[in-house]
């Protein structure tokens, strides 16, 4: 017979693992170049110690004359908050005693919610790959019209159906806690959610529920000009990665721009491209123009890229429309105090009574951040319309 025991054994020993997987390897072939490691936490943070420049004790002199004097490398420490990662299913007490005589309902019943937590977990590890860990979604245009349910954002790519948000004004007061997105018209920019938005004559944007200035540390925070890592970027050039506006224009050797000047001042050796869709139509149609043959590869996590000169050119929803990334991705590591689990109570259950309620939830759990230790070897080259 099926019981909360039952169910309880089956997502720690059969669902935890495949879950693992999936979000570490096939959530987002970027994520999937990130190598995941538990060295460098400390307690809630990650400290880092990284080197920069080039050990200076080196020379050439004569066969009797002074050695080179010792200069040891440049150190500068990192340190970042873990951020807290959370994924909740939710199961109701009747659907439970309702499948109690039938192991294959049961079963159907934990996999739809399973697969439900694994694809809204994919949406946002993706997006938070590419944001800065402020969580804001998208801003509210201005709306004229006062008290309403719909409104036009400024950037819909963040945005989904089903999603909780939370809405604050520029002063980063909370306005709206826990809307959840009814409706979305990507071609409208609109979103539709169940409490009424009053946004006349004011500036708001939107947050996941809970995540505003708790979500990872993304590209968007090492293209941004704001400091990074506990460092000032005035004192620390080092940590300004290679930035170019192509001014909406599109030519392939600005790629190659990129990548020898990120070689030339850094030594990086570039492994992977990512771009917006419509940056991705531009290069084929580029490639169409001069004649030149398209090739396609395989990428970790089952993804499939276009190649450019042999190396991966994969196209991301969550990219920033117009942009291109040029990285090497082993200058990454997402530091992690453990990889995902299952929080559990004190008998050591993972499925426990949502309190006040007739259901039953779990919760998933990571605590982890992203450092990229070289960021000078980093490219982004924008505003490619055409």
């Amino acid at each position: 017979m099926v019981n909360l025991e039952t169910a309880d054994k089956a997502l720690k020993s059969v669902y935890l693992g495949v879950v693992t997987e999936q979000l570490n390897t096939a959530a987002n072939p970027l994520l999937a170049k990130i190598e995941q490691t538990s060295s460098d936490v400390w307690g809630k943070e990650i400290i880092k110690l990284v080197s920069y420049g080039l050990n200076g004790g080196v020379g050439a002199g004569e066969e009797c004359g002074t050695l080179p004097t010792a200069a040891g490398n440049n150190y500068a420490q990192f340190k970042l908050d873990l951020k807290n990662l959370y994924g909740s299913i939710e199961i109701s007490d009747k659907a439970i005693r309702a499948s109690q005589n039938n192991v294959g309902a049961f079963v159907n019943l934990l996999n739809a919610e399973m697969e439900g937590l694994l694809k809204a977990s994919k949406y946002n590890l993706g997006r938070m790959l590419y944001g800065n860990g402020d969580g804001v979604l998208g801003n509210i245009a201005l709306n004229e019209a006062g008290a309403t349910y719909s409104v036009e954002v400024n950037n819909i790519q963040n945005f989904g159906v089903g999603m909780l948000v939370d809405m604050y004004d520029s002063a980063g007061n909370i306005k709206i806690s826990k809307a959840r997105i009814l409706d979305v018209d990507r071609q409208s920019r609109t979103i539709t959610i169940d409490k009424e938005i009053d946004s006349k004559n004011g500036s708001y944007y939107f947050t996941i529920q809970n995540s505003k200035d708790n979500e990872l540390t993304g590209l968007g925070a090492i293209f941004g000009n704001k400091d990074i890592y506990g460092l000032k970027r005035s004192e620390n050039n080092w940590l300004n990665p290679y930035k170019k506006s192509l001014d909406g224009t599109f030519e392939l050797g600005a790629i190659q721009e990129a990548i020898d000047t990120c070689e030339y001042n850094s030594g990086s050796e570039i492994n992977f491209i990512t771009c917006a869709y419509n940056v991705k139509r531009l290069y084929i149609k580029n490639l169409s123009y001069n004649r030149i043959n398209m090739d396609y590869m395989n990428i970790d996590g089952g993804f499939k890229a276009i190649s450019y000169n042999g190396l991966p050119l994969y196209s991301d929803r969550f990219a920033e429309d117009g942009a291109m990334y040029i990285l090497n991705t082993n200058d990454f590591k997402m530091h992690q105090l453990c990889d995902w689990r299952w929080i559990e109570g004190d008998s050591g259950n993972v499925i426990k009574q949502k309190l006040g309620t007739p259901t039953y939830t779990a919760t998933l759990v990571k605590y982890a951040d992203i450092v990229c230790d070289r960021p000078c070897g980093q490219a982004k080259v924008y505003n490619i319309f055409q």
